[in-house]
């Protein structure tokens, strides 16, 4: 018995189907310089949204939604290309003569 057959007959005992994963960049043109900032808003309106949904109030929304905006301000660039050492010299050097409540505030976000 091949490997391969012995694999797919685990899954199909288990009832589970495999299905063919293909590369999206085969079929998808590359994004235009539009598409991450839209798709960058999009986040952001369904984060309102969720936070919304959980019945949060309004001032806290807008609270948090001004604290990433303005880590997105210093950043230049969309908040889920942020590494550790970003956040590192936002709280450690940007934030560093912030009060405490500030800096605290803005890592929860």
């Amino acid at each position: 018995m091949s490997d391969r057959f012995a694999i797919w007959l685990k899954v199909r005992r288990l009832g589970l189907a495999l299905a063919a994963v293909h590369d999206l960049r085969d079929v998808r043109s590359p994004a235009t310089a539009e598409e991450p900032e839209q798709f960058e808003t999009d986040v952001l309106a369904g984060l309102v949204l969720a936070r919304a949904s959980a019945g949060l109030a309004d001032g806290t929304i807008r609270g948090d939604a001004w604290h990433l905006e303005q880590m997105r301000s210093w950043f230049g660039q969309p908040l889920w290309e942020m590494e550790p050492p970003d956040a590192d010299a936002y709280f450690g050097k940007v934030l560093r003569a912030s009060p405490s409540g500030t800096r605290l505030a803005r890592s929860q976000r």
